[in-house]
Order: C-alpha cells, then sequence, then structure tokens
C-alpha cells in the first residue's frame, strides 16, 4: 500500500501546514491557502487502498501471475494519428486511415476483439472485476444471435465498432458492395445501441481504396487493424522483432474453446501474463484517438 502511505503522508503534512498557515495569517492579516482537510486525504487514502485490494483479489481470483498495471491518465491532447507507412491509399488525406499502434512512448498496450462469435458471461465478469479496458469490433451475422450480450458489454463501458455485417473479404468486392457491408453495420449498432461508430476495422485486415471511401461515406473516422494477436495458447506478431512496442494494438477474437485450445478467459491469462511481465498496462483505444 505504498501509495495509501504516501498520501496519508501528506495528509499528516498538509495538517501541519494548515496550523503554520494560520500562524502566518495572525501575524500578516492576510487570508492563505487552505490546504485540504486531513480527513479528506485520510478518506481519498483509504479509497486507493480499497481499489487496489480488490485488483489483488481480483487477480488471484481469475488466476493471473500478477496484478495487472493500471494505465496513466489518457492524453490532454490527443497524438496525430497517421496511415502507417506503406498502408497509405491514393487520396488518403481524405480517408480514415490505417494503423497498426498509436505514437506514445508510455508503456502500454490496446486490447481489440473481432466478430462475436463466443459470447461467454465469465469473460464479462473478469473484465469487469480485473479492470481491464478493451475495444470490441462486430460483425452482424454472429452478434445477431444474442445481441442482449453486447449490450451487456457496452453498459460495462466498452465501445463497440464495426467490422461490416458479414465479415467478407472487401477487396473482392465492387464499392457499392462494400458500402453496404460498412453502412449497414453501422445503422445495426445504431439501432441494437444507440451511437454510430467511428471506428472500422475490415476483415481481415484486408482493404483497398474503395473500402476507405465506403467507410468515409458511412462515417467511419480511423481503421485500426493490428500489431500482435493472441491466442489462448500462443501470440502472433507482425514485426520482425516478436515483440512488444509501446503504443502497439492487440487483436484477438471472440471465441472458445470449440475453434482454439482454451476460452476467452485463458486468452485473457495468456495476454495478460505476458504484458504484464513485460512493464506494460492496457489503455483504452478511444481515449487516444
Amino acid at each position: 500500500m505504498r501509495v495509501g502511505a504516501a498520501v496519508l503522508a501528506a495528509a499528516a503534512l498538509a495538517s501541519g501546514c494548515a496550523q503554520d498557515a494560520s500562524d502566518v495569517r495572525g501575524a500578516s492579516g492576510q487570508q492563505p491557502l487552505q490546504a485540504p482537510p486531513a480527513r479528506a486525504l485520510d478518506a481519498y487514502a483509504s479509497k486507493l487502498g480499497a481499489a487496489h485490494a480488490a485488483r489483488v483479489a481480483a487477480a488471484k481470483r481469475w488466476k493471473l501471475k500478477k496484478v495487472p498495471l493500471a494505465a496513466p491518465p489518457p492524453p490532454a491532447k490527443k497524438p496525430e494519428i497517421k496511415a502507417r507507412k506503406g498502408f497509405e491509399v491514393d487520396g488518403q488525406e481524405h480517408l480514415p486511415p490505417v494503423f497498426t499502434s498509436i505514437p506514445t512512448k508510455e508503456k502500454i498496450v490496446f486490447l481489440t476483439i473481432d466478430d462475436g462469435a463466443e459470447k461467454d458471461p465469465a469473460f464479462l465478469r473478469m473484465m469487469s472485476e480485473l479492470k481491464v479496458p478493451y475495444t470490441a469490433f462486430l460483425s452482424d451475422y454472429l452478434v445477431k444471435e444474442d445481441y442482449g450480450y453486447f449490450k451487456e458489454m457496452q453498459d460495462r463501458g466498452v465501445t463497440l465498432n464495426n467490422h461490416t455485417l458479414n465479415h467478407p473479404y472487401l477487396p473482392g468486392l465492387s464499392y457499392a458492395e462494400q458500402k453496404r457491408e460498412i453502412c449497414g453495420m453501422q445503422d445495426v449498432i445504431e439501432k441494437r445501441y444507440g451511437k454510430r461508430p467511428t471506428l472500422f476495422r475490415p476483415p481481415y485486415g484486408n482493404y483497398n481504396r474503395d473500402t476507405l471511401r465506403a467507410a468515409a461515406a458511412c462515417g467511419i473516422e480511423y481503421a485500426p487493424i493490428w500489431n500482435e494477436e493472441v491466442f489462448a495458447d500462443h501470440w502472433d506478431y507482425r514485426e520482425w522483432d516478436r515483440e512488444i512496442h509501446p503504443g502497439d494494438i492487440v487483436l484477438t477474437h471472440f471465441r472458445g474453446e470449440g475453434d482454439w485450445g482454451g476460452t476467452m478467459r485463458d486468452m485473457v491469462r495468456a495476454f495478460l501474463d505476458k504484458v504484464t511481465a513485460e512493464g506494460y498496462a492496457v489503455a483504452r483505444l478511444e481515449d487516444y484517438l
């Protein structure tokens, strides 16, 4: 509880300073700045201690090796997001950028989850109890089996974004067909969840200029893809060094034991154990856009 101890020490100091300030006012007749009451800082320290204890208990309950690190506050000034070099298309300055990481020096990564096939209630509880943020990219042909599951996810603070209606290989479609896939999913998310997304992920990470033109016409502002992909039993990497980097976007999927060697909870453990061991916290992607 080093944070709590520090705050309590600050409270004691503040109490002493308040007394000193009173003496100064008596001598000079001027109104000094008032230090926060010691009891307020004490209450704040207790709140921090309780929150940390809850995270420790949750990490133990979900069988993590270590307590996940807390992300730093979001930046007051958002970083400039540009298309990754080599991922641009003609006329890129007017189109949503395709990128695989956020420009930052902070040791943070962003977890994103695609499709919507697996609908595990225990996964929702796990992520809420651990206070781990993530971003969902949904396809209607899978989500429509249980729209309510993703409404509960949204109610827990998760942003629901666009991954097309039917998860096609978009470059193989005409502009009009791509627009139907993207705008159609915009309509579904707005109808079911009340808000049109500004983030879109092309299925398989494949796109062409028509994809981005269609996305822009449907109200999309960003097209994040990924630098790493995590499964229940292994990781895949885009970069040659096979390492995590500050600001990397990590992909996984709503899948379970029928598709890979484990559950969504197993995937979360694999993800959190690795990033925590390497000194990374998980931040919310939308806070940087």
